[in-house]
Parts: structure tokens; C-alpha cells; sequence
């Protein structure tokens, strides 16, 4: 058996931890990084075949020696621009500097147009019928990026330090962006554990807490200091203009360009709790959507997302985030339902930029699954045969791009093919399903209260 003092980076071995079950499991992980603190090892593992964000400092006693596995030894390669896991520059990236959510998504298959369908319950008894017909063609068009740096009074740095690969292939990653750098951040009522790395400086990832201005998201780092700029900050919302307000929740329109500082922090905030989400020091591109509730102190940032001003590629989100306060509560699902509120009024398809992360796809899989069912059920027939809708319609109806459309109705198992056309079948349990879902889904947005222009940015020289 090894000692621990055998025990160094990279080396693999089972690791004793807590499931959600609250039961004991001793998962394979890597050593990413061992420090001493007063004579006691500490050791960062990264749980394998599991998300970044359960990554956590360990004690020896957790360790199974027995089964280590020690790094094979390889050669070293130089590093690019001097840096480690620095990006080479390229015209392109520099053109479009863009922040992105990744992380694995399926591939989406594109069937044709003219594809008829129906839709019947499985027990063979007709419900609805859809068939998908030939449509119009909708015009494309486009959105998002941002940035950090931050301006400072209270002897803080005026921006975050830039070494450390923060680009979303995973070639690229090196040891410091691969552990979390900030135990704490305190942000209003709340204090959040972070997931992942966010290039925060250098002498902040050493305090026990980060302290946040809530209303300009402003960096600080004591209490003192953030008492003292709490005097000086007259913000009780976000920067920009309210957009819409139905009740507690309001959204702000921010632009990148126009309040630098305050977007430049939210993408900082962002980082940490967003894997690969690629940092960019350039906000000019982006329009930042932050939702927020309202009370007597003021509007709380609840989460939000980005897009750039002008997208090649249909993308109405670039980043989207739900603070961990307010997550599991219908926040994600309202967000995800503005961005299309938004699409519809510019008179556009949209999508997410892909690929999503884990909890984005499992999100806009069940936003999609519950706006196209919803349209299926509410179809009637005025001639009393099947009604028919063609995947252009559903897509015009919800913005929803033509082939989120397509890997929806494939996800969820309703396309068939029945005497020579395709048709979608709605059984009992997805019928009953969805009720249930939609009776839990109480936030909903009332495009009633929204107040939005679109802006053509093509006209508009550099933004």
C-alpha cells in the first residue's frame, strides 16, 4: 500500500464521498493538487465521469491507497505564446469574441420539410392529428458575447488577471482553471458556494469570502469595503432599461457596450457557476437580459442571459444562468421563456448556442417538450377530420427553431409512420404528464408587459 506521502498530482485512486442518496460511494478520482496547512495534507480531487462542480478538497483518511494508480510520465511540450494553455490568436476569434455555455449535447437530426404527420394515442383511438406540411421559409438572423474588467477604490485591482486557458476545448485546460479559485461569495441575503474557476484576482481567491455588491455587482474585499461602497452606490437595480415588470419579477436590458463595468462583473459572477463558458474581455458585443425581484430594498438578481447584438447563426442566447439561490423554483424555465418572447417580437427563430451544459439541456428539453405538446393539444379541426400543422408552423408559432423542433418531437418518441405519412402520437401517460407538468409551472411571462423595440445593429457601425 502507498503512503501519503506518495500521493501527488495526477495520480488516481477511489475517493470516499456522499452521494444524493446521503449513502457512501469511493468513486475514482484525480489528485488535481495537494497543499499543507499546519502539518495536515489536503488533497483537490476531480471525481471522474462526474461534473466539475463536486470537485472538493479531501483529507488523507478519505483516500483508498490501496488502489492508487501514479501519472505515467510523458514528455513535456512548449507552450503556446508563453503562456500554459494560452489560445494562439487568430483573426477569426478576434473578429468574434464570443462567451459560450458548453458542454455535451446530442446531435439533432433534420428530417424534411414536407414530412406529414398526425398525432393518435397509442390505443389506437385518434386524439389529435398533425400533419406536417410543406411552409414558408422564416428569415434568420442573429445576437451576444461579453467581458471583464473592473474599476476600483477600495484597493482592489482595476481588472481581473488574464493568464489561465478559459477556453471551452478541453485540450486547453491547465491545472489552474481546472479547480475552483473562490471558497465564498456573499451577494445580498445570500452567500453562494461557487462551482468553478472565474479569474477573479489573483490576491482575492485567498479569502475566506468574496464580497459582492448586489445592485452593480462590484468586487470587494471585506465587508468594511463593501459598507463603505454601499454608501457611495446609489444602483437598486441593474444598469439599463426595465423591459418588463409583471408583479415582483422585472427584466433589464443591458448593453455591453454602454455599462462595460457592470456587464464585465456579471461575467465574472457568471464563471462561476458556468464550466465552459469562454471569458472574453470585451462586452461591445453583447446585450445582457438580468431578471431580477423586487422588494422594498431594491431589484435582486435572480439570473439571466446574453445574446449577441448580431448572430450568424440564429442564436437568441449566448449564456444563460440561475443563480443557485433561486434554481429548482421556475427561474430557468421564465428565462428560457423570454428569449423566444423576444424572438417573436424581432419576428424571428432563435436557438441557444450549442453545445449546452448539462442542466441547459435538460432545461430547453423540457421547455420545448412542454410549448410543442401544448400547440399539439390545442389543435382542432374545423373540417372534423385529423388537423394537420407543419413543422414550419410549430416553429413559427413558438420561435422555436425548425430543428429543436424536429429533436423534440424525436426525443420524446411521437413520430410514426402510418399508411404512407408520418404522423405523431400522443399517448395517455405523455398527455397526463404534460397536465401535471403545466398545472407545477406557475411563472409564466405576460407578453402583455412587455415593452421592447427591436434594433436593426447591422445599421448601427460598431454597435
Amino acid at each position: 500500500m502507498a503512503e501519503v506521502e506518495e500521493v501527488t498530482e495526477g495520480c488516481r485512486l477511489p475517493v470516499l464521498r456522499r452521494n444524493q442518496e446521503n449513502e457512501d460511494e469511493w468513486p475514482l478520482a484525480e489528485i488535481l493538487s495537494v497543499k499543507d496547512i499546519s502539518g495536515r495534507k489536503l488533497f483537490y480531487v476531480h471525481y471522474i465521469d462526474f461534473n466539475k462542480r463536486l470537485d472538493e478538497w479531501v483529507t488523507h483518511d478519505r483516500l483508498d491507497l490501496k488502489k492508487i494508480q501514479f501519472p505515467k510520465k510523458e514528455a513535456k511540450t512548449p507552450t503556446k505564446n508563453g503562456l500554459p494553455g494560452s489560445r494562439p490568436s487568430s483573426p477569426e476569434r478576434d473578429v468574434k469574441r464570443k462567451v459560450e455555455v458548453v458542454s455535451p449535447a446530442t446531435p439533432i437530426p433534420t428530417p424534411t420539410e414536407t414530412t406529414q404527420a398526425s398525432v393518435f394515442p397509442q390505443n389506437g383511438s385518434a386524439r389529435r392529428a398533425v400533419a406536417a406540411q410543406p411552409g414558408r421559409k422564416r428569415k434568420s438572423n442573429c445576437l451576444g458575447t461579453d467581458e471583464d474588467s473592473q474599476d476600483s477604490s477600495d484597493g482592489i485591482p482595476s481588472a481581473p488577471r488574464m493568464t489561465g486557458s478559459l477556453v471551452s476545448d478541453r485540450s486547453h485546460d491547465d491545472i489552474i482553471t481546472r479547480m475552483k479559485n473562490i471558497e465564498c461569495i456573499e451577494l445580498g441575503r445570500h452567500r453562494l458556494k461557487p462551482w468553478y474557476f472565474s479569474p477573479y484576482p489573483q490576491e482575492l481567491t485567498t479569502l475566506p469570502v468574496l464580497y459582492l455588491c448586489e445592485f452593480c455587482l462590484k468586487y470587494v474585499k471585506s465587508l468594511k469595503c463593501l459598507q463603505r461602497h454601499l454608501t457611495k452606490c446609489d444602483l437598486r437595480h441593474p444598469p439599463g432599461n426595465e423591459i418588463y415588470r409583471k408583479g415582483t419579477i422585472s427584466f433589464f436590458e443591458i448593453d455591453g457596450r454602454k455599462n462595460k463595468s457592470y456587464s464585465q462583473n456579471l461575467c465574472l459572477l457568471a464563471k462561476c457557476f458556468l464550466d465552459h463558458k469562454t471569458l472574453y474581455y470585451d462586452t461591445d458585443p453583447f446585450l445582457f437580459y438580468v431578471m431580477t425581484e423586487y422588494d422594498s430594498k431594491g431589484f435582486h438578481i435572480v439570473g439571466y442571459f446574453s445574446k449577441e447584438k448580431e448572430s450568424t447563426e440564429d442564436y437568441n442566447v449566448a449564456c444563460i444562468l440561475t443563480l443557485p439561490p433561486y434554481q429548482r423554483r421556475g427561474y430557468g424555465k421564465l428565462l428560457i421563456e423570454f428569449s423566444y418572447e423576444l424572438s417573436k417580437v424581432e419576428g424571428k427563430t432563435g436557438t441557444p448556442e450549442k453545445p449546452l451544459s448539462d442542466l441547459g439541456l435538460l432545461s430547453y428539453r423540457s421547455y420545448w417538450s412542454q410549448t410543442i405538446l401544448e400547440i399539439l393539444m390545442n389543435l382542432k379541426s374545423e373540417t372534423g377530420e385529423r388537423p394537420q400543422i407543419t413543422i414550419n408552423e410549430i416553429s413559427e408559432i413558438t420561435s422555436i427553431k425548425k430543428e429543436d423542433v424536429i429533436s423534440t418531437l424525436q426525443y420524446l418518441n411521437l413520430i410514426n409512420y402510418y399508411k404512407g405519412q408520418y404522423i405523431l402520437t400522443l399517448s395517455e401517460d405523455i398527455v397526463d404528464g404534460h397536465e401535471r407538468a403545466m398545472l407545477k409551472r406557475i411563472l409564466r411571462i405576460d407578453s402583455k408587459c412587455l415593452h421592447f423595440t427591436p434594433k436593426d445593429w447591422s445599421k448601427r457601425g460598431k454597435w
